[in-house]
């Protein structure tokens, strides 16, 4: 019997889930708002230890961990390591932006030697994307889309019946902040356009024009990290996310003229996120997970979307809902609690072994093209 926990860090919550691959029982499924972790990290210490408490010593707990972390305990991860996986300016921790308490967290949890956590991989420390498609890339997706990743795997191998090898599929994750979208060959993460370097999504503006950010750059001493938090959909729309639900932003959006044009440019963008996959990958299925997939109106009208555009390519893929056992948490957090039942020899550790997880290297720097003065600057967030 194994005991596994994955923790997801998103937008909105710190997700927790775990179960007993025995029984297939749910031990915890509980989201703490992002908010409260990050006034106090420690929260989410104690939920891990309230769970070890009542169920006895978990094997392995993967946790969030930025744009990632090698596979490594995260006792025997290195200062610069965490500051890597969440790097800001300091000027953005006197801010105490939210990322702030993922990295206070991440700290602590080096520290709590009594839990069995280990930090994980993003995309692009994985060696299963070739080389040449990390070229002067930082997000190819977070820790958490590797999570979400190995769920849709699960789900795909589990449904048709096939072995993790013979997988093949684009997973999609329409979140709050971003959208991203992998593709996924033989089981494993292989291409991916992903939150910041994908196209826009709900709050976020994804991949920046260069000028853009050459006069933003040039013309705000200060420039923070929630730079990169809006200019998505939802403002193009002229609605502030922070304070309109993603119902309302729907609902109006598919009515109203000026609020459509945020509207159908969230909807053509996670078209153009899986296009820009295709020349790599001719997928099984498109599989879709997400906070945007729960509202049947998106859906239908992305469905009609993206089977238009599969039937113009003359290709037959379909689609389908990312499924998941968790009645509070979202799918990247049962993703987490699968890598962590992988790692610690469990049920699913074919899986875990497939995407190569345990060969992570790397840091978010390594592949930058640029000249030595520009890559030295980038050096002091280490510190």
């Amino acid at each position: 019997m194994v005991l596994a926990v994955g923790t997801d860090s998103g937008t909105k919550s710190m997700d927790i889930f775990g179960f007993d691959d025995q029984t297939g029982g749910v031990i915890v499924d509980r989201a703490i708002p992002r908010d409260e972790v990050t006034k106090n990290p420690e929260v989410v210490i104690e939920e891990l230890r309230r769970v070890q408490e009542k169920f006895g010593e978990l094997d392995c707990i993967v946790a969030s961990s930025g744009y990632g972390v090698p596979l490594k305990k995260a006792e025997d991860a290195a200062v610069e390591e965490v500051n890597l996986a969440t790097f800001i300016t300091k000027k953005d921790l006197e801010r105490r932006l939210k990322i702030v308490g993922l990295r206070e967290l991440m700290m602590t949890m080096r520290k709590a030697n009594d839990l069995n956590i280990y930090f994980s991989p993003g995309v692009v420390q994985l060696p299963t994307v070739p080389e040449y498609r990390k070229a002067n890339k930082i997000d190819l997706g977070t820790s958490d889309k590797v999570y979400t990743a190995a769920l849709a795997v699960k789900d795909q191998s589990e449904r048709l019946n096939l072995d993790y090898r013979e997988t093949s599929l684009i997973a999609v994750e329409i979140g709050f902040a971003y959208t991203s979208a992998m593709a996924i060959e033989q089981g494993r993460i292989t291409d991916a356009t992903a939150g910041t370097a994908g196209f826009p999504g709900y709050m976020g503006l994804g991949h920046m024009d260069s000028e853009l950010s050459y006069a933003l750059g040039n013309t705000n001493e200060d420039l923070s990290k929630m730079s990169i938090f809006q200019g998505g959909a939802a403002y193009v729309a002229g609605m502030d996310p922070l304070q309109t639900s993603t119902e309302e932003f729907v609902k109006r959006g598919k009515t109203e003229e000026r609020r459509g044009k945020g509207y159908n440019l969230m909807l053509e963008s996670i078209a153009k996120d899986i296009t820009s996959l295709l020349p790599t990958i001719i997928p099984r299925e498109i599989i879709l997970s997400g906070r945007f997939t729960k509202i049947p109106g998106f859906m239908n009208d992305l469905t009609k979307k993206l089977e238009k555009l599969f039937k113009n390519l003359g290709q037959t893929t379909e689609l389908v809902n990312l499924k998941t056992r968790g009645e509070t948490c979202k799918e990247a957090a049962e993703g987490a609690a699968i890598v962590a039942n992988g790692i610690a020899g469990g049920k699913h550790e074919d899986l875990a072994e497939n995407m190569r997880i345990k060969e992570s290297s790397g840091s978010i720097f390594d592949h930058l093209y640029l000249t030595d003065k520009y890559i030295e600057k980038l050096e002091t967030f280490k510190r």
